[in-house]
């Protein structure tokens, strides 16, 4: 059940996160509706940066209880109690707070010059960077920093919490079956290696190792695609949600069923 818990509060972000970028994007692409507010492109930065931070580190708390799951199974009801499950969930969307609250109202206080045109599909932080008529190099560093921090301490976690996996798998006799603790860790692992390959592109590369619409196309994976295939990914993944599924379209075939029989009498 705690795995159900995060995966709730990691439905919650990446829906908060996309309802901040996607109707614009939307608007821009279909309706070609190309201007945003000064105070809307400052909100939807905030917004990015908390649910992006917040995802993160519930992934690293998944890892730690996938770790528990299956290093310390006779330990789990007792070590993942639903207080822990709450503090680890909170302190995630607390862990955003500070550099959602602090950059923005930094960076949008500094003065902006030219045609302030955004090349990119949503406000991101590079992009409204070169904007800027000030000297960024210090605002550069610290951001590179933040990344750096948001990205490494939860990677760190995951890369600790699946190394004593795969440690305590390979103590399993194959006759007892290793097979099925990696199937269970297959779904997390490869949501958490689809962000983490395209969110790494845009964030830790040099400036000048992709072009502006390489980064464009990578941002739309890692903004559109990676989250409805992280859907797709854990209901496929979850023997209740296919029972649960099979029931429904069972139920559906048998009103069918019905309707169609009391028709033909």
């Amino acid at each position: 059940m705690p795995m159900y818990y995060f995966l709730q509060n990691l439905a919650l972000t990446e829906i908060c996160c996309r309802l901040s970028i996607i109707p614009k994007m939307l608007m821009i692409l279909l309706m070609e509706e190309k201007i945003i507010s000064f105070t809307a492109c400052a909100l939807q930065l905030n917004c990015i940066i908390l649910f992006v931070t917040c995802e993160c580190f519930l992934w690293s708390a998944m890892a730690c209880d996938q770790q528990v799951a299956i290093c310390h199974p006779l330990q789990y009801a007792t070590t993942m109690n639903r207080d822990l499950c709450v503090r680890m969930t909170l302190g995630s969307w607390l862990s955003g707070a500070p550099v959602a609250l602090s950059f923005p109202t930094w960076f949008f206080c500094l003065p902006f010059c030219g045609r302030n045109m955004v090349n990119h599909f949503f406000c991101g932080v590079f992009p409204v960077l070169t904007l800027l008529c000030a000297d960024t190099a210090l605002f550069e560093l610290l951001i590179f920093i933040a990344v750096v921090i948001i990205v490494m301490i939860p990677f760190s976690l995951i890369a600790i919490s699946y190394l004593r996996i795969i440690h305590a798998v390979l103590q399993i006799p194959p006759a007892v079956g290793q097979r099925k603790p990696f199937s269970t860790c297959a779904a997390h692992l490869l949501v958490v290696a689809l962000f983490y390959s395209t969110a790494g592109i845009i964030h830790l590369q040099p400036k000048a190792s992709f072009s502006s619409n390489m980064k464009k196309m990578v941002s739309l994976s890692y903004t559109v695609i990676t989250p409805m295939l992280n859907t797709i990914i854990y209901s496929l993944r979850n023997q209740e949600f296919k029972q649960n599924l099979k029931r429904c379209t069972d139920k559906w075939f048998l009103r069918k069923q019905v309707a169609v029989f009391s028709l033909s009498r």
